[in-house]
């Protein structure tokens, strides 16, 4: 299989017309045909099916697409890392994360792994976990700070800590002033869940937590970023359950109440790809694993 191989079918994958993917690909169709069929008789199975006079993908050739995406998103990626190294330039680091840990965990850390190599430059991406696990395996990222559990076969991940997790409330709010609040008391109050797309997310984890305990609460409104949710909170649309390491933003106008079971709580965690065997993510994982857990 050769990388233009590669390169032509996606042409005609996105074209999904060998006539105009040849135009666009400066060449005759007659050779971008047949280098297609090989390439479906190396794989040993068809890519393309024709419907009326068009063509469409098939099962196996969506699939066969989605993943060539990534490898010459990676393949780019490597290249430009490549040229960095040649010309001795310094090598990028990127580093996704999940808003809410810029409240607690992420500033010491991020100030620390600048302090582990001079010839790297820190590059700080905002994602949810499910968007850092597809920028970990495209190279776009090389660390991901997130809050969900997922598995994926590509990516190994390290959870630092449980951190507990509060209910946040109109200042006005009838529970506003409890010392604390068990699920049963706030299952009934209209919900904010953030974000809302795409999923999994924190969203999830946190109906998760309602399913297993209690039931899922009847009144959600979702949006799509964490001080979006606390400021209809101050606005008194409703309550969300945030991270405890937010509490104190919107001060004047929302209180935070802790929730009175111990095991509702959200992971910090870390994540890289399972091939990475850099010095730069082996420092950066002792550094993660020497790390206090807050209190």
């Amino acid at each position: 299989m050769e990388l233009r191989q590669i390169r032509y079918f996606q042409r005609v994958a996105t074209e999904l017309s060998f006539t105009r993917a040849a135009e666009s690909l400066h060449m005759a169709q007659p050779p971008l045909s047949r280098q297609i069929k090989m390439l479906e008789e190396e794989i040993g199975v068809e890519l393309f099916e024709r419907v009326g006079r068009g063509i469409r993908l098939t099962e196996a050739g969506r699939y066969f697409l989605q993943q060539t995406d990534l490898m010459l998103q990676k393949l780019s990626e490597t290249v430009h890392a490549t040229q960095r190294v040649g010309r001795r330039e310094k090598r990028r680091v990127g580093i996704g994360f999940v808003p809410s840990v810029l409240y607690g965990y992420m500033p010491g850390f991020i100030r620390q792994l600048r302090g582990l190599d001079q010839n790297i430059d820190i590059s700080l991406l905002e994602m949810i976990t499910l968007q850092q696990y597809e920028a970990l395996k495209t190279g776009r990222i090389d660390i991901g700070i997130g809050r969900i559990l997922l598995s994926d076969p590509e990516i190994e991940r390290l959870v630092l800590w449980e951190e507990r997790l509060i209910v946040a409330l109109p200042r006005e709010h009838r529970l506003a002033e409890c010392s604390s609040l068990s699920l049963d008391q706030v299952v009934s109050e209209s919900l904010i869940l953030y974000p809302a797309r795409p999923r999994p997310s924190y969203a999830d984890h946190v109906l998760d937590i309602f399913r297993r305990q209690v039931a899922v609460p009847e009144h959600i409104q979702e949006v799509n970023e964490l001080q979006t949710a606390l400021g209809l909170v101050a606005a008194g649309i409703g309550l969300a359950i945030v991270p405890e390491s937010v509490q104190g933003l919107f001060g004047k106008d929302v209180n935070y109440v802790s929730l009175s079971d111990a095991s509702c709580t959200s992971p910090i965690m870390l994540s890289w790809r399972k091939n990475d065997q850099s010095e730069f993510l082996k420092s950066a994982l002792a550094l993660a694993r020497a790390a206090p857990v807050p209190a």
